[in-house]
């Protein structure tokens, strides 16, 4: 799934958070909206696998919002908050596409790696691929929890991501050719830093 469905997921959790605790600090929004993209940190270093923890992170998740409830700061509000974000995005990825370069031919076996289990999780693919335009939908309704709850310049930020989001829809399959065409024109040596599936499917 896309980046941005990942941080309106988030801040989706952080709205769900607000409606019940109007309290929660624009602090506590922000860790959201960054725990919704941490696991995509790893995009060019192991994707879906190096930052990804599907149960670890569920665990963590678990433990800091049981802490958060005991003694809720903004400190203990926005790690729990941050890390349920990721956690769901860990969780979330399962249920998307593989790690192809194009995806939407659902060749590949891998969707996200569990480290737990010491194997890689099985794509769903009820979002076939990342950009695709359930992808957007998906991206839309969590938009709206955020739409209803907050106002001003949260409410452009989550207007900001959902263009984002629908441009990315667009150029989605023609920047797949384009990076073809890039990584096909470079030397040799360098294509040893370029993620393998960029590289596999050139052969």
């Amino acid at each position: 799934m896309m980046a941005t469905t990942h941080v309106l997921t988030g801040v989706a959790i952080a709205a769900a958070a607000a409606a019940v605790s109007p309290e929660v600090s624009v602090v506590a929004v922000a860790a959201a909206a960054v725990g919704g993209l941490f696991p995509d940190l790893d995009l060019y270093a192991g994707h879906r696998k190096t930052l990804h923890y599907p149960v670890y992170f569920s665990v963590a998740a678990a433990i800091a919002v049981g802490i958060a409830a005991l003694g809720p700061t903004t400190l203990t509000v926005a790690g729990a908050l941050f890390l349920v974000a990721a956690a769901v995005h860990s969780v979330m990825d399962a249920f998307g596409g593989g790690l192809e370069l194009r995806p939407w031919r659902g060749t590949s076996d891998r969707a996200v790696y569990s480290h737990f289990h010491r194997q890689w999780i099985v794509p769903r693919r009820w979002i076939r691929y990342d950009g695709s335009p359930e992808d957007l939908g998906l991206a839309t309704m969590m938009a709206l929890p955020a739409l209803a709850v907050f106002e001003g310049p949260l409410t452009l930020g989550v207007v900001a991501l959902l263009a984002i989001s629908a441009t990315y829809v667009l150029i989605r399959k023609p920047m797949v050719r384009l990076s073809e065409w890039l990584v096909g024109r470079l030397p040799e040596a360098a294509l040893t830093h370029v993620p393998a599936r960029f590289v596999e499917d050139l052969h």
